[in-house]
């Protein structure tokens, strides 16, 4: 039995805990447990499901104090920046009850029996159910809002569907804290085993979507741990779907008017943006367009004097660290300038200094526009707007694309570069920025390869979607209908015989 230890990563001391990396057989009782929760989650239908959503909420929020403790001494993220990623979680975990309550997302549809210009059609009836039990891969930079806490497990649990997760191995114990808060919150609720299960080691997980009862998985990820779990997947005879958020640019051009109006102000929310959590959030803009003008100019003077004066950042862990050194060289190799880098005091854990390259327009290279996890961003000098068409084609499709103007810029050329960036991410900012993503209805948080493998959104109302699955019941007796197919049922919106019918607002308890 292999022990799991866990890394301070300010200082890069190692501490055993009593987990243990979860074994073959371990797994397999986990996902049985799994499989038979499933029928208990249907039983509890919408309004219960989205009590035990709120449920949890409290409960993470009773632990706020042990939570967040454990997670500033396994991840090195500020107490300050964890407690809000806390919060985050519980509001996931309330919305999703919120789009319960609602009912839209069952997407239900009704086509009663009638006489057709083919015939006579039978009575139809459609509407989106559970996929059963779902692997999540906790996410090394989120060890709430996308690990065990995160709104991959608020989605499934939503959905219906019973949830394993791969404990990250950066900070086991908060995972393992995490998934108590949870399982308490169930266990009130009348849950069984098996509703949240947690499993631990590199082989649990690989062992863990070849497992038959599991029928979907998600991860917030780099692409080797998406093509290695893939891998595993293409193994099974029936394969699942995938869910994987990776790789992510995030570029943002700085029009010349915008440059000229506010260099200060944006260089304040550049370097906020591309330094905060430690330069590790999947949003990180690690390039930066930026008009080679006097504007742009006093834009990135302000960028050299904040970089020059920050401290060092903690990085997650070794890995990281090493590759963010790794990839910092490589950058510089290919022809990237360092603009601005503050000295740092070596020291036992996995501290960087912020990074600040530069690199004309002409010089920008495929392996610069890769990316680079941590604090550091890239500055492309532009003489004119309209080079920018050809160097965004060039740039990795990502999660997003940013733009800044003003109000004397070519609004034709600031319409054709937003679409040029809109071909190429899932969401587009207008003078801001993409750190920071919004719990909402509307969010979309996903966008082309590389930065997603699917069009789902892993952020929002919408990301519920994946895990569940389109059934139809035709010329079905009453009884056996969900009661939200029954013609009775007026309680979420419908489309009965092509007609969009409204559903009757239930408000939160």
């Amino acid at each position: 039995m292999n022990v799991v230890t866990t890394v301070d990563p300010r200082d890069g001391r190692i501490r055993s805990t009593n987990l243990a990396e979860t074994d073959e057989s371990r797994l397999a009782a986990i996902a049985t447990a799994a499989s038979r929760a499933a029928q208990w989650l249907a039983g509890l239908g919408r309004l219960g499901r989205a009590r035990m959503l709120d449920a949890i909420a409290e409960s993470l929020e009773f632990r706020r104090v042990d939570l967040v403790a454990a997670a500033a001494a396994e991840t090195g993220l500020s107490h300050a920046r964890l407690d809000q990623e806390l919060t985050r979680a519980a509001v996931q975990f309330r919305m999703f009850g919120d789009v319960l309550r609602d009912g839209g997302y069952l997407e239900a549809a009704i086509d009663h029996a009638a006489d057709t210009p083919l015939g006579r059609g039978p009575d139809l009836r459609r509407m989106l159910v559970p996929l059963g039990p779902v692997a999540v891969f906790g996410a090394s930079n989120f060890p709430f809002a996308f690990s065990v806490a995160g709104g991959d497990t608020a989605s499934a649990l939503a959905a219906g569907s019973p949830v394993i997760v791969k404990a990250h191995p950066s900070h086991p114990l908060t995972s393992h804290t995490s998934g108590e808060a949870i399982a308490s919150a169930i266990r009130a609720a009348g849950g069984p085993d098996g509703v949240i299960a947690l499993v631990y080691g590199e082989a649990a997980g690989l062992w863990l979507v070849r497992h038959p009862a599991v029928r979907a998985a998600a991860l917030t990820g780099s692409v080797g741990a998406a093509r290695a779990i893939q891998a595993a997947i293409d193994e099974r005879p029936d394969p699942i779907p995938l869910y994987a958020e990776l790789s992510s640019v995030n570029p943002i051009v700085i029009m010349p008017a915008a440059a000229a109006d506010r260099a200060d102000q944006i260089a304040d929310g550049l370097f906020a943006s591309f330094t905060g959590s430690g330069g590790q959030l999947c949003t990180k803009p690690g390039l930066a367009f930026v008009p080679s003008d006097p504007g742009g100019d006093r834009l990135v003077d302000g960028l050299r004097a904040r970089v020059g004066s920050a401290g060092g950042s903690v990085l997650l862990n070794e890995r990281i660290r090493d590759a963010f050194e790794i990839r910092a060289a490589a950058f510089e190799r290919a022809g990237a300038r360092v603009s601005a880098r503050p000295r740092v005091q070596p020291c036992a854990g996995f501290t960087v200094p912020p990074t600040l390259l530069e690199v004309g327009l002409p010089e920008l290279t495929g392996e610069i526009t890769d990316e680079c996890f941590g604090p550091l961003m890239v500055v492309v000098r532009y003489r004119e707007a309209a080079e920018l068409d050809a160097a965004l084609a060039t740039v990795p499709p990502s999660l997003t694309g940013s733009i800044h103007s003003g109000s004397t810029d070519d609004v034709v050329v600031v319409r054709r570069l937003v679409d040029a960036l809109s071909a190429r991410s899932g969401r587009i900012v207008f003078d801001g920025y993409p750190t920071g993503v919004r719990v909402s209805w509307a969010q979309h948080h996903g966008g082309p390869w590389p930065s997603t493998n699917s069009l789902h959104t892993s952020v929002g109302a919408t990301s519920i979607r994946r895990f569940l699955r389109p059934l139809a019941w035709q010329d079905a007796p009453e009884w056996i209908l969900p009661e939200e197919l029954r013609d009775e049922f007026t309680a979420i919106p419908r489309r009965v015989d092509g007609r969009l019918e409204p559903g009757v607002e239930i408000s939160r308890p």
